[in-house]
């Protein structure tokens, strides 16, 4: 399915507290304990956690098989008491749900009809920037249920309540981690995720769409070789020429060894530093240390680097 104009994506509802949210785990299996204390880390925040108990499935490395999880994610976007999808976790397996080789996993068509507040990160990816650019509709690039709801000071609330609650124009700044690389200023749409995942759709029918955005990316442990080869990949790709601004994550645990005598912040420079873009490094959404920070995917935003770093979104990611 072709790419959505940007203008032209839809908003889900906003999310109010005592707002019922459906868990689903479209990638890795979980563990109940971890999942659990997620769903307290929600009811703590205000809301009401639903989930079927197929969740804890097992299939090799999978929460279940490829027909439980689509089924599953189909039947919370379908459900009219659920006014939220948030992940329980990523890990790996997103991208069997996507239609490939004529068989018929998740219906596109049903889920855009139902389209609702979706929320993931790492794997989940696969389905954030497709959902954005096939099904045409806002999604978030944030905290999930098994991992940051479970833990104290997992989630930056104020960035959550703004992304999902339907705030016209609110900034992300001060205590984001963010640091300035390449100073400047520029307007686009905010797109982007994991690296590693965005890399792995050059190619294929799910690839990614980079044109007129600021693009985020963010990974956990890789290399700073394999950061290197991953972006000149995507600069050789040609996905990085019509960028107007770069925010990287926080990129934990990025290095080759604790001695290395060179920083991923140089690595990265030597790739984008040419662009004549504003370039910031370390916000801290997706793998994060503490505080996951929510970015909605698919709304106009305006990147800001210079003494500090500011990054305005300018308009609602949900409808009140």
């Amino acid at each position: 399915m072709p790419s959505a104009s940007p203008n032209s994506r839809i908003k889900p509802r906003a999310l109010r507290p005592g707002d019922k949210v459906g868990i689903v785990a479209p990638a890795s299996n979980l563990k109940r304990e971890m999942l659990e204390a997620g769903c307290d880390g929600l009811r703590r925040a205000g809301y009401e956690p639903f989930y079927f108990e197929s969740i804890l499935e097992r299939e090799l490395y999978f929460a279940g098989s490829v027909e439980r999880r689509a089924r599953e994610l189909e039947d919370m976007f379908v459900r009219d008491d659920i006014r939220a999808i948030v992940c329980a976790r990523g890990g790996y397996g997103s991208n069997y749900l996507l239609p490939a080789r004529g068989l018929k996993t998740i219906d596109l068509k049903t889920i855009a009809k139902h389209h609702k507040i979706f929320v993931g990160y790492s794997d989940l990816t696969t389905l954030l920037t497709w959902f954005a650019d096939a099904a045409n509709f806002v999604t978030f690039h944030g905290p999930m249920v098994a991992k940051d709801f479970g833990l104290a000071n997992g989630v930056d609330l104020t960035s959550w309540q703004n992304a999902l609650g339907g705030a016209a124009e609110w900034e992300i700044g001060g205590d984001s981690g963010a640091k300035p690389l390449v100073e400047g200023e520029a307007e686009g749409i905010l797109y982007g995720g994991c690296l590693s995942i965005l890399v792995a759709a050059l190619g294929t029918p799910y690839d990614i769409h980079t044109e007129g955005t600021i693009l985020f990316m963010e990974d956990l442990a890789a290399k700073p070789y394999q950061i290197d080869r991953m972006l000149m990949q995507l600069k050789v790709a040609g996905k990085l020429k019509d960028v107007r601004g770069i925010v990287f994550g926080e990129m934990l645990d990025c290095r080759q060894a604790p001695t290395q005598d060179y920083t991923l912040e140089e690595v990265v420079l030597r790739i984008v530093g040419d662009l004549g873009i504003p370039v910031a490094f370390g916000l801290r959404s997706g793998h994060v240390s503490r505080a996951n920070i929510t970015l909605p995917i698919g709304v106009r935003a305006r990147l800001e680097v210079g003494g500090e770093v500011r990054l305005k979104i300018l308009e609602s990611a949900t409808t009140k």
